[in-house]
């Protein structure tokens, strides 16, 4: 017995060694998988179907909107520099300014016929513009109307199967309400960022003359200019417009021009190649006290005028300088912004009642405003 023990012992030894030897040596006549040297093995998660959506993903929105944002560019001609005529200046400085100024943007294709929208700073003075779409087409554009005071421009191209956006409802966002921004930043190819909305209605930045900025924490940058600002769902909310620097890059500060303007201008530039707006020839001021007192009321607040066009709609109605409008057309105003927004919607030729506050005496007068004149800039 105690032989048989012996040899039992012996042999399961000899086995288990010659086990350890193979397994190390040739793990694959055991079936197992060779692993590299120092290698850590590692669990992975399941593999998912390629159609599943991860939750918290804003993929859907990208894929909807992003075959609809366009990258722009553009050249404008060299100025000669009539000192190249000059031998001896030709001799110590060269050729100057003989190469094109190039520039890039963002836009966003509005309508399946290709009308695009952008900012018109992408395509002021451009000679040549070319559209570059997400599916790698290119098209020559032509410019079909621009507004400087909102800083947005239409361009048109041709092109078959083009993918147009779906508007979404700017007036409905709410402060901390989640966006995504497309555009073509840096030239480095279409790229999507994403975050909140930081405000609503920004104006009085110096930017347009007509604001009403959505500002947004998702990274804007040069090159997404004219670019779209979307919702969750992948619908147009606004165009990417500016950004607030200090260099040059994204500081988490952007603004987009509300959908609702865009629209607007956009139609009147389909329809009459402009913008039509509203205008009554004043020069408004935020009230405050030192103007107050100068012009001797005691309005708390309101816009004050201190000047007045001779002849003007203002003029020709009775308003005089340092009368401080309250409202117009039934709608409170309380800042320069706000009365520029008010008077530019009304219709031009029809009279509409203005609120203001001569002194301590409050004046109702009809007020017929005519056309805002084309910036000086835009009719040079």
């Amino acid at each position: 017995m105690k032989r048989l023990w012996l040899l039992f012992s012996q042999t399961v030894t000899v086995l288990l060694a010659a086990y350890f030897v193979v397994g190390t040596l040739k793990p694959g006549w055991l079936g197992n998988r060779p692993s590299q040297s120092g290698a850590v093995a590692l669990i992975e998660a399941p593999a998912t179907s390629t159609g599943a959506v991860p939750p918290g993903s804003f993929r859907l929105a990208a894929q909807k909107s992003s075959a609809a944002v366009v990258s722009i560019n553009t050249s404008k001609a060299a100025q000669k520099n009539p000192r190249n005529e000059d031998p001896w200046f030709k001799f110590f400085f060269g050729e100057q300014g003989n190469e094109p100024q190039v520039g890039l943007g963002s836009g966003v294709i509005m309508s399946a016929s290709g009308y695009i929208l952008t900012n018109n700073h992408v395509v002021e003075s451009a000679d040549e513009i070319e559209v570059i779409l997400n599916d790698s087409r290119h098209a020559r554009a032509k410019v079909i109307g621009t507004d400087p005071d909102t800083d947005l421009a239409v361009l048109k191209i041709d092109l078959d199967r083009l993918p147009a956006i779906v508007l979404g409802n700017s007036d409905s966002l709410q402060v901390g309400d989640q966006v995504l921004a497309i555009g073509n930043p840096f030239g480095v190819g279409q790229t999507v960022t994403g975050g909140i909305v930081s405000a609503l209605g920004r104006n009085q930045l110096g930017i347009n003359t007509f604001e009403n900025f959505i500002q947004t924490d998702a990274a804007i940058n040069p090159g997404n200019s004219g670019g779209a600002l979307v919702d969750t769902n992948g619908n147009l909310l606004g165009i990417n417009s500016a950004i607030y620097s200090r260099s040059g890059g994204n500081m988490g500060i952007g603004f987009a021009i509300p959908v609702s303007t865009a629209k607007l201008v956009m139609e009147g530039i389909v329809k009459d190649g402009q913008v039509t707006r509203g205008w009554i020839g004043v020069e408004p001021n935020d009230l405050s006290p030192e103007l107050a007192e100068t012009f001797g009321v005691k309005a708390k607040a309101g816009v004050i005028i201190t000047g007045v066009l001779q002849n003007g709609p203002a003029a020709q109605s009775g308003i005089r300088p340092g009368d401080v409008i309250i409202a117009v057309a039934g709608q409170p105003v309380s800042n320069v912004s706000e009365l520029l927004t008010s008077v530019a919607a009304l219709k031009p030729g029809i009279a509409s009642k203005f609120s203001l506050l001569r002194r301590d005496e409050k004046v109702e007068l009809d007020v017929t405003p005519g056309v805002r004149p084309k910036p000086r800039r835009q009719a040079q």
